[in-house]
């Protein structure tokens, strides 16, 4: 059975801006992709903080160092410049894979800097004995 496990996830980026002209998309930071193992045109969730707005998108290359996270399209009017949101990127994976999946954290600043990474582990088994609401993966 496949399974679709966070495979990481930028967490409270700011938006720096909201262009309903262009034609979809969120535009990040290419630093910040690459800290998140994002690829041009790789499907992510924004899920906004501020208001509670999930989308499904695609992320596009910005300019390395520059902070950007501009929410592009229809999605504009949902998601404002100034909003807090998490870009989540998923990867779909067999239980054999589960072992060396290592989702990855990266904690940002209010100007989209990284404060921190943090790498996760997923646990292999479901075993039943595991305590009801408590993670997969190891923190």
């Amino acid at each position: 059975m496949i399974r679709t496990i966070c495979k990481s996830k930028l967490h409270r980026a700011t938006v720096t801006e909201a262009n309903v002209q262009y034609t979809g998309s969120v535009t990040l930071d290419a630093e910040l992709m690459k800290a998140a193992d994002l690829l041009p045109y790789e499907q992510v969730h924004v899920v906004d903080v501020d208001n509670g707005v999930r989308i499904v998108t695609y992320c596009i290359e910005g300019p390395a160092g520059s902070g950007t996270v501009c929410i592009n399209g229809a999605a504009a009017r949902l998601i404002s410049a100034g909003d807090r949101v998490i870009i989540i990127s998923y990867a779909q994976v067999m239980p054999e894979e589960l072992e060396t999946l290592s989702p990855k954290v990266i904690v940002l600043d209010e100007r989209n800097r990284i404060l921190q990474v943090i790498t996760e582990s997923c646990r292999l088994s479901l075993s039943e004995d595991r305590e009801v609401g408590r993670p997969l993966y190891n923190s």
